[in-house]
């Protein structure tokens, strides 16, 4: 028999599926051409088993920007813990180029390839927010207007870096795009 812990495991990972099936349908025929029997055809469930977890399309899609914006809350509160410093500016960079990889960046391409609906639906304005909140925490030792732009620019070569969208369909490696915000942030002389 299943403990607590265990159905809410199994619940969470249903939750994780579902979101990362549905992310792949509204990137490959776009959010208004995907229904959510779709998505539960693709996850071999029944459309009950998925409204169990999400009621609506708008629902997954909120789950996923409350997912992201969970995570940028966790690297920021660690950010303003530590020392303001290189190394912490640094790590803040590690730390967010794993999230773009991870999450980031899957997310983006459904905001950019489905941008009406996506406005729809408010889902800007979160993400909007924790990334000015990090711009902040990256700018926080800048002490002239270039090391400004250099640690801002940071933060975008590893957005735009990871995503092929703005590469011709290429993106760049992971750890090109880490080393270039990194040499931003902290240029070696």
């Amino acid at each position: 028999m299943f403990g607590r812990a265990d159905m809410a495991g199994r619940r969470s990972d249903t939750r994780e599926r579902i979101q990362r099936v549905a992310l792949e349908l509204f990137v490959e025929q776009g959010y208004e051409k995907t229904s959510l029997r779709e998505i539960a055809e693709r996850l071999d469930v029944t459309k009950a088993a998925l409204y169990y977890h999400f009621r609506t399309k708008e629902d997954i899609v909120h789950s996923l920007i409350q997912d992201l914006v969970a995570a940028l809350d966790e690297l920021l509160e660690w950010g303003r813990a530590q020392p303001s410093s290189v190394e912490t500016r640094e790590e803040v960079l590690r730390r967010f180029s794993a999230l773009v990889a991870e999450r980031f960046a899957p997310v983006m391409r459904l905001i950019q390839q489905n941008a009406p609906a996506m406005k729809e639906l408010g889902v800007m304005h979160p993400l909007g927010d924790k990334l000015r909140d990090l711009f902040e925490l990256i700018c926080a030792d800048a002490r002239d207007p270039a090391s400004e732009l250099r640690a801002r620019l940071a933060l975008v070569a590893l957005v735009l870096g990871l995503n092929p969208i703005f590469g011709g369909g290429r993106q760049a490696p992971p750890d090109v795009a880490l080393q270039v915000a990194l040499e931003l942030v902290a240029p070696r002389d």
